[in-house]
């Protein structure tokens, strides 16, 4: 097991502690003061900059093949082709459908929805956040717009 097996495991890992709290107990004061501060996505982003900057050759040849159109996409191929990108770019993802998740979890606390409709939009959230989004939206009602 070399460091890229090792953060992918822990970027999953460090988000699902959260994760249940928000579909297992979305109302417990435990939960709230859990989802409050920024450690639901500091784990994830942490091993994201380990990694990226551990190596930063990656993230150059990326910037060089992002300046022609023509080669944007196969460089970005090429670097999450590798341990290293891939295991950094699930960190990324990981970081990003927590973020989401809460915001979607946070929704369904203002709109006092029932529960299924949490633990739907939550579990979603986190296994495929566009489809937890396409839920969340669908299912929840009577929320303001400036939700944040």
């Amino acid at each position: 097991m070399d460091i890229f097996d090792l953060s992918f495991f822990f970027s999953t890992m460090w988000v699902g502690p959260f994760w249940v709290a928000m579909m297992v107990y979305p109302e417990h004061e435990r939960t709230q003061q859990l989802m409050q501060g920024p450690w639901f996505f500091l784990g994830p982003i942490a091993i994201w900059f380990i990694l990226s900057f551990s190596d930063p050759s990656g993230l150059v040849e990326l910037a060089k093949d992002s300046m022609n159109p023509e080669n944007a996409l196969q460089g970005l191929a090429d670097l999450l082709g590798t341990k290293a990108g891939a295991s950094a770019a699930w960190a990324h993802m990981v970081a990003g459908d927590i973020f989401v998740t809460r915001w979607i979890w946070k929704r369904c606390m203002a709109a006092k929805c029932d529960k299924w409709i949490t633990i739907t939009s939550v579990f979603f959230g986190v296994m495929l956040m566009p489809i937890g989004l396409a839920l969340n939206y669908a299912l929840v009602r009577g929320t303001p717009n400036n939700q944040s």
